[in-house]
């Protein structure tokens, strides 16, 4: 069925409006693209729509965002560039109406096997900047049996060619915002810290309580399973103190053998053991002002517990072979994955430097119980990589998402990290895969993830 109109003052007007929030909505691109779809959709009366975006590779598009009733489906997929309408599209640079889709030679029912939504009609808009096709606009099943007419077109046409100048605009303004992040990132490892990713409330909760200790000087014991990020967690007290400008030293206690850690910690003198040939600062002296971090604080042997009483007492100690008292003004931040009360009842850990540490606890919760951290440390990890390894991932798959979610992470963020990384140097884009995480488990639940298709 044909119908005839021209482009009324209600639609010029509708336009003008979506042309003012198109341009005040740069700094969500999605939120961005899913406004035009829902607009153009009310337009032009259709019950479907997509945006599908040329890849940085130019070899496919992604369907950026798609609404209507297989919307959620029709995301998953990944088309070949040089194959189907919305290829053609692209290829030439120029707009279709088909509204007789079946008999259209360029079309090809993949997409449709898929997802299960039959398209009768639809018009396929090239969104363009400087004659560059930055993607496809497609709109879908006009309502009521109705065929799309060239005044269709024309209002799409417009749509798009502000569409394209606002996508790429919202693109730059995301790109500049994850450039300076990563500038961000690198100035903080530059500086020996890390950068701490936080959604969870519980979390969260953790962060604001790190506000209110962080001035005071009182000694701090973070306590979680190991790859929880506890030393991610003093960082940020001592980024949060009075002692942001002075030293922040870190000691594994378990990483340093028993014959050595005196010495690592205390300093010696000259001639205090076979190897001592000059005088030494420990960890300690070139801490005073600022903070230590002590790791692994329940392998502290208990021959250095006494002497690291007397340093949280009085903030005095002595150097390997020496009998003079050295002061520091440090502030003490000790973190253990074990069960520091048991050491305790056992007689591993004194009960009084227990009290000194233990003035103010923080507990991090596994990774298992703050799963709202998950999808950003992924994101966060998969960028950091990706730039490492230069691959443009966009992404994770259905699977390696469902996979993720459902992983107990027994190692919690550190295995989070190292499987993401082993993903994008194994892996190929431009999503990560189920497969190239490499993760230790027997069975997950069962989800598809982005088909590749060759014609649209």
């Amino acid at each position: 069925m044909k119908q005839e109109s021209t482009i009324d003052a209600e639609k010029l007007n509708t336009l003008i409006e979506i042309n003012t929030l198109i341009n005040s909505n740069y700094s969500d691109i999605n939120v961005l693209l899913a406004h035009i779809l829902e607009s153009a959709m009310r337009l032009i009366d259709s019950e479907s729509s997509s945006i599908l975006i040329v890849d940085q590779s130019k070899e496919f598009l992604r369907f950026e965002v798609a609404l209507g009733p297989k919307g959620l489906e029709a995301k998953k997929l990944i088309v070949q560039i040089d194959a189907g309408i919305a290829g053609w599209v692209v290829k030439n640079n120029r707009s279709l109406i088909v509204n007789d889709v079946a008999n259209d030679p360029r079309f090809n029912p993949t997409v449709q096997n898929i997802t299960g939504y039959a398209t009768k009609n639809m018009l396929a808009v090239p969104m363009r900047v400087k004659n560059e096709c930055l993607g496809v606009i497609e709109i879908l099943n006009k309502k009521n049996g109705l065929d799309y007419t060239q005044v269709d077109l024309e209002v799409l046409e417009i749509m798009a060619n502000q569409a394209a100048i606002a996508y790429q605009n919202a693109w730059h303004f995301q790109r500049s915002r994850e450039e300076v992040f990563v500038l961000q990132d690198q100035l903080a490892m530059d500086r020996g810290y890390h950068t701490l990713i936080a959604k969870s409330p519980a979390i969260l909760e953790k962060l604001e309580i790190i506000e209110r200790v962080a001035k005071s000087d009182s000694s701090v014991l973070i306590l979680g399973e190991s790859g929880v990020g506890k030393e991610l967690f003093a960082e940020q007290i001592h980024l949060k103190s009075n002692r942001v400008q002075k030293p922040f030293i870190r000691v594994n206690c378990a990483a340093i053998p028993e014959g050595l850690l005196e010495s690592e910690l205390f300093g010696h003198v000259k001639g205090a053991f076979t190897d001592a040939i000059a005088d030494r600062k420990g960890r300690f002296e070139v801490a005073d002002k600022g903070t230590i971090f002590l790791d692994e604080i329940g392998d502290l042997p208990l021959s250095l517990q006494s002497k690291l009483l007397r340093v949280i007492q009085n903030k005095t100690f002595e150097k390997v072979g020496s009998s003079t008292p050295i002061t520091v003004d440090v502030r003490i931040i000790a973190a253990t994955n074990r069960d520091i009360e048991k050491l305790v009842e056992e007689q591993k850990f004194r009960l009084d430097l227990y009290y000194r540490l233990n003035v103010l606890p923080l507990y991090i919760p596994p990774l298992r119980q703050r799963l709202e951290d998950i999808p950003a440390l992924m994101d966060f990890f998969m960028k950091r990589f990706s730039r490492e390894v230069k691959k443009e991932f966009l992404g994770f798959s259905e699977g390696a998402m469902s996979l993720i979610l459902s992983y107990s992470w027994p190692g919690n963020i550190r295995e989070l990290e190292n499987a993401i990384e082993r993903a994008c140097v194994i892996g190929k884009p431009p999503y990560i895969q189920e497969e190239d995480l490499l993760l230790n488990v027997k069975s997950v639940p069962d989800a598809a993830g982005p088909h590749l298709v060759t014609n649209h």
